[in-house]
């Protein structure tokens, strides 16, 4: 990592607290916990493939613990991460949104705008 523009450095930091989780269907996906609060945090499930964020995944997981009660405190990504296990992935996978938008069901030049 020496040498290494400091965007490099904060993406490799970034990957090292991701981890892997083998869904139902059997896929590997990887995943983060971001955008964190003092009662909730955003877990993103992105997609093996890689090449484009259409199929990544995302769901809110929410906290009961006593930070919940703390608008000052803040959520750990990192020990949210290692708290999560594969009972409570499955379940916010299950009830994930993908990311993007989806596809437009009439092409612009058909729909008169």
């Amino acid at each position: 990592m020496r040498g290494a523009s400091p965007y490099r450095r904060s993406w490799l930091v970034r990957l090292q607290l991701m981890k892997n989780w083998r869904s139902p269907d059997g896929m590997t996906w990887v995943v983060d916990v971001v955008l964190p609060g003092s009662s909730n945090a955003m877990v993103m499930f992105y997609h093996p493939g890689g090449k484009t964020a259409r199929l990544d995944r995302y769901n809110w997981y929410i906290s009961n613990g006593p930070e919940a009660r703390s608008v000052t405190s803040r959520l750990s990504e990192k020990k949210l991460l290692d708290s999560l296990s594969n009972d409570t992935l499955t379940q916010l996978f299950r009830r994930s949104m993908k990311v993007s938008r989806p596809d437009l069901l009439m092409p612009a030049r058909a729909s008169n705008g």
